[in-house]
């Protein structure tokens, strides 16, 4: 292992046992919080989807006017249709033509993105954290801008266009990702210039190329649509359910409800990992904070104890006639008194020794004293 990889680890380890363990405790707590979270977001996502009725288009009307007919809100029903992309427009061909390919489609989103590499440098470090996400393995890459051109279009039962039997997509406020194709990627390189060295010497990023992606949402594709379906002027719609992580997709109904399965049980067992970790880390942390106290609470009370000692042995200092010496040591200046007797007969250290007695008692009539009670003369 070389010297900077030998100094990470040991930074890493410092952090990760830094207050007994509490920090890296903490973090496993928040991953534990977060799939739970998820787990509980994933496991309704699939109750929906499961319950949801996988009808054909042709189906929808009958499915909207049951929702009419029950009485339910006019928010629609959860529905999931297969079906073909087209057009909504065929007479005015209302369509998009991809830029090279020629092919029509109803969605076109054209990308331009800058990749950056960077280079440790001289000393192995690189200039800042990002190569410690897994986003950064390989080249990183910023996006640079972004353009999206979409058509209305509907969805059609396979091989079949009649205009009575088609679902309109309601693409409003949709976040959802679209099921597009890619059918243009060039990488452009961009040229060296006399900073590009001195960037890469120290361990900055540089540009090392362009590239030009563009995605489209061609006709005659099949896919489903998984949302709330609802009726506009006689029409069936489609809109988005954003509770959902679908919403066009190439995934039939059975393979999302396998892919959401399947990242419900990595969820469930994420939480009960993470937060067995998380408990028994900062338990750990909290059994050493306890020791650690209790250890402490003996030496403060002893340093307490000294320091009383030392101050009453400096003001005792001089000459004491013998009525007024203490009655055990011999010493020192009568100073304590002790309840409930009232009897002044001890020095301040003395007393002390008196009072952590299992049963104290007054030296002189013998009476029980009360442990940390006792005056100052």
């Amino acid at each position: 292992m070389s010297a900077p990889d030998q100094a990470a680890a040991v930074v890493l380890s410092q952090l990760v046992m830094a207050a007994d363990g509490t920090v890296i405790g903490l973090a496993l707590a928040f991953i534990a919080v977060r799939s739970v979270l998820k787990f509980k977001a994933t496991n309704s996502a699939l109750h929906q989807i499961k319950e949801a009725p996988y009808v054909r288009v042709s189906d929808l009307r009958s499915v909207v006017s049951e929702q009419s007919g029950s009485n339910q809100s006019d928010d629609g029903k959860l529905v999931i249709v297969r079906g073909t992309v087209e057009a909504k427009s065929v007479v005015a061909n209302d369509v998009l033509v991809a830029h090279d390919s020629g092919e029509k489609d109803v969605i076109v989103q054209r990308s331009q993105t800058c990749i950056y590499n960077e280079w440790k440098g001289f000393m192995g470090w690189s200039s800042d954290l990002r190569p410690l996400f897994p986003r950064s393995w390989g080249s990183w890459r910023e996006q640079d801008s972004s353009s999206t051109r979409m058509v209305p279009f509907v969805i059609v039962e396979a091989g079949r266009w009649p205009p009575s039997e088609y679902v309109n997509v309601n693409m409003d406020g949709s976040s959802h990702p679209l099921p597009l194709e890619t059918v243009q990627y060039h990488l452009q390189p961009v040229n060296a210039t006399s900073i590009t060295f001195f960037q890469a010497l120290f361990g900055h990023q540089y540009p090392v190329g362009l590239l030009h992606e563009e995605k489209i949402l061609p006709l005659g594709k099949d896919i489903t649509a998984v949302g709330i379906c609802s009726s506009i002027r006689g029409i069936p719609e489609i809109k988005s359910c954003n509770s959902l992580p679908y919403f066009l997709s190439e995934r039939t109904k059975d393979q999302m409800i396998v892919e959401l399965a399947f990242k419900r049980q990595v969820l469930l067992w994420s939480g009960v990992v993470f937060g067995s970790l998380a408990i028994g880390i900062l338990s750990y942390a909290a059994v050493r904070y306890w020791n650690r106290w209790k250890g402490r609470r003996p030496q403060r009370q002893t340093q307490r104890q000294n320091a009383v000692a030392r101050v009453a042995t400096s003001e005792d200092t001089g000459d004491v006639v013998d009525r007024q010496l203490c009655v055990i040591c011999l010493t020192r200046r009568r100073r304590a008194a002790f309840v409930p007797c009232g009897h002044v007969v001890c020095c301040q250290r003395c007393a002390f020794y008196v009072v952590r007695d299992l049963s104290p008692k007054c030296p002189v009539c013998r009476q029980r004293i009360y442990p940390r009670h006792f005056s100052m003369q």
